[in-house]
């Protein structure tokens, strides 16, 4: 099935998303850590910390951070969980590169490992990862529905998947504020630090086209898991879907 947020495109509507989206990301990996927790306001830390909770009862031994970008996920859910592999997938190689610095500076090197991969066509035999994270990148995969049944069959079966992804806050006031912030604000402080025009105009516009709540926790089922929930943090800025891989 095509999900709006699929066809919208960073530069151009003739070439390909992922290539898009590797290019956007490239262009501003350099700012990229800056730009997210100022536009966050530093929050995006707390939202993290709620998605590696829900895995701690599991003690994942073998991890994988989908649109790992500069490896904030990684790095933070291997200090909590302390899993033996964690392994960081992006499609931008700029964006890891960074995330190679941060490791490295921690001395982290041997614990967290950046691979370059498509999310929709992976690389790794079925079943392989205990549990695979997702923080802020699903809404710029090329196909959903194929990204997610990808990690669902890389998955353990009874693994456990993790997403975290900006939303449209739905109730008053929040929904008229964050309008006027992702209108005005998220594209004026993006061009400021980034000097990319299109990576933070097409935030805004690929958060609104994403599905949420509900209508996205139907998906995550369709493509092979169960016992799905969500859950709308700070006044739905962020949700956090969680499941599990359905076991044969």
């Amino acid at each position: 099935m095509n999900y709006p947020q699929e066809n919208i495109k960073p530069y151009n509507s003739d070439e390909k998303k992922g290539r898009q989206v590797e290019k956007m990301f490239d262009n501003i990996a350099s700012a990229y850590d800056k730009l997210n927790h100022t536009l966050s306001f530093g929050i995006d830390k707390i939202w993290r910390r709620k998605a590696i909770k829900f895995l701690r009862p599991f003690a994942p031994q073998k991890m994988m951070d989908v649109a790992t970008g500069t490896g904030d996920f990684a790095i933070q859910a291997y200090k909590i969980l302390k899993p033996e592999e964690l392994l960081g997938a992006d499609i931008s190689e700029g964006m890891m590169n960074v995330g190679r610095s941060k490791v490295k500076e921690l001395g982290l090197s041997d614990k967290i490992k950046f691979k370059k991969e498509d999310c929709c066509s992976l690389t790794f035999q079925d079943n392989s990862f205990d549990a695979i994270t997702v923080a802020f990148g699903i809404r710029n995969f090329e196909n959903l529905d194929k990204g997610l049944e990808e990690m669902c069959r890389v998955l353990k079966s009874d693994g456990h998947l993790v997403i975290l992804e900006l939303s449209e806050p739905e109730m008053f006031p929040m929904k008229q504020l964050y309008s006027i912030y992702s209108k005005i604000v998220i594209p004026s402080i993006g061009k400021l630090l980034s000097k990319d025009d299109n990576a933070y105009t097409y935030l805004p516009e690929s958060i609104k086209a994403f599905p949420q709540g509900e209508v996205m926790s139907k998906i995550i089922e369709k493509a092979g898991f169960k016992k799905v929930e969500f859950k709308r943090l700070t006044f739905g800025i962020c949700t956090l879907y969680m499941a599990s891989k359905q076991s044969k």
